[in-house]
């Protein structure tokens, strides 16, 4: 478990502010009003359609309130342990529980339950479909279930050039076709080639160009963002 403390990293933590919303208002505007306790809530969707960011920016609400949020992930040690001081429980990656981690998930949720801590969590696919234990699976589906649907071509380009522009980072549209026929297109990936292109480019002093892009992905290929740690700090 980790608490998560108001961090400063080279982008601005997650918000629900600062999420590109694209056909996902209805989630947006659902978490950024969700009273707290309330029914619990899972989001769901394939990679880098922004679950983990909206998870952050709720914790992130919570913080900017002065309270405790607890999160947890797939990859995390046990024991799973719920403070109740604790305003907001995260549990993410959840197709991704192995069995140790489903009971872990399935108590916290009841004791989230019991003792008025909001629950929230998100996974790849419905929870009808989650490869978990039924009573964790039902459990997931009890609350409010969102969708959400990844980012056309064009909110992706839109919201990559806006981050570059932050940084002062000039990305031609020949950088630009690059990326977006070479890397996934979703802004996990984005953002993380993003973080090593600056530090890339400020090294050697040379203009984000086509060759320094392919020369930093020939050199220091990017993992893929697996969880929020892969991509923000915390």
């Amino acid at each position: 478990m980790e608490q998560l403390p108001l961090a400063i990293g080279p982008r601005p933590r997650p918000t629900l502010q600062t999420f590109v919303v694209g056909d996902n208002g209805a989630a947006v505007a659902h978490l950024s009003t969700l009273p707290m306790p309330g029914a619990a809530l899972y989001l769901w969707g394939q990679a880098g359609c922004g679950k983990s960011h909206l998870l952050f920016g709720l914790a992130a609400r919570c913080l900017d309130q002065g309270q405790q949020v607890g999160w947890f992930a797939a990859n995390q040690a046990l024991p799973w342990v719920l403070d109740p001081q604790w305003s907001l429980v995260v549990v993410d990656d959840c197709e991704r529980l192995g069995a140790a981690a489903q009971h872990a998930a399935f108590v916290l949720f009841n004791e989230a339950a019991s003792e008025g801590v909001q629950f929230a969590a998100a996974g790849a696919l419905p929870p009808v479909d989650l490869p978990l234990r039924e009573d964790l699976r039902t459990r997931l589906g009890w609350g409010h279930v969102f969708a959400l649907q990844p980012l056309q071509e064009a909110q992706t380009r839109s919201a990559l050039r806006q981050e570059a522009d932050r940084r002062g980072i000039f990305l031609s549209d020949e950088v630009m076709a690059y990326l977006m026929q070479r890397l996934p297109r979703d802004l996990g990936h984005l953002m993380l080639l993003l973080d090593k292109l600056d530090d890339f480019a400020l090294a050697r002093g040379r203009r984000v160009t086509v060759p320094l892009v392919r020369q930093l992905l020939d050199s220091d290929p990017l993992p893929t963002p697996t969880s929020p740690q892969d991509t923000w700090t915390l």
